[in-house]
């Protein structure tokens, strides 16, 4: 696009789980079909995009963090990028609050809330009696963009859209339990214990008796999945990033 003086809207920012792990490219390519069904004009960076450098800076390597973010700021600026989307809690908050220190100045969106734009301004329409109709629906709040950046209402409201039953676990908001892997927690092995937190979290699910789990973190959606299988109930119980509810459901 850029070669061809074209500016697109937005920059989708695919994130190392979006474009690596087989179960988070689902949740892309969903992201992807609405986008194009909207007719969104919207730019990938492919390879241009490396990590944002979350995971370093959370393990302590500082020195790689600003190494990953001074090569991403540098493309990003290059191609005068102004808005930038991502599915990624952990993307989202590093490219929003730590790169502006850097020299890295972006409006920086999560895909909840651009959802629930979308939404809001009639461009998504949902029919009554859709695919998700009186579903038991639960949302698992992720850290980074519920207590990191105090974003709970609009993926509720997105979900509210879909005509289902909204059942909250006891923990939630606020006071939602972190799903295990933050942090970078999910590049490191278990530490001495005798209970993982996603299977604590995976309690809270079964207690509030859901269909389906909602979630808006590719971390999330691993380790929430994870926690079912353990429980052998991924029959029943079925884990979805909300960019997937929305797609199915149009």
């Amino acid at each position: 696009m850029a070669a061809e003086g074209i500016q697109p809207e937005v920059v989708f920012w695919v994130g190392c789980a979006g474009s690596f792990d087989q179960r988070a490219q689902a949740v892309t390519k969903a992201m992807v079909r609405i986008l194009n069904r909207l007719n969104i004009s919207f730019a990938i960076l492919g390879e241009e995009e490396s990590c944002t450098g979350d995971p370093a800076r959370r393990a302590g390597n500082e020195f790689l963090f600003q190494m990953q973010a001074a090569m991403n700021i540098q493309t990003l600026n290059a191609y005068e990028v102004k808005k930038i989307i991502t599915a990624c809690p952990h993307c989202f908050n590093t490219l929003k609050n730590e790169y502006p220190e850097l020299g890295g100045k972006y409006e920086v969106i999560h895909h909840s809330v651009y959802l629930q734009q979308l939404i809001n301004a009639g461009k998504i329409s949902l029919k009554g009696g859709g695919t998700f109709q009186g579903k038991r629906i639960t949302y698992h709040d992720s850290c980074y963009l519920g207590r990191a950046n105090d974003i709970y209402e609009a993926p509720r409201q997105v979900l509210e859209a879909l005509d289902a039953q909204l059942v909250e676990m006891k923990r939630s908001r606020s006071n939602g339990l972190c799903c295990g892997a933050g942090g970078a927690q999910m590049f490191k092995e278990d530490e001495k214990g005798n209970l993982r937190i996603n299977q604590e979290r995976t309690k809270d699910i079964l207690e509030a008796d859901a269909e389906i789990v909602a979630v808006a973190c590719p971390f999330c959606n691993t380790m929430l999945s994870d926690g079912i299988k353990e429980q052998e109930k991924q029959e029943q119980i079925k884990v979805l990033d909300i960019a997937e509810l929305i797609e199915k459901a149009q």
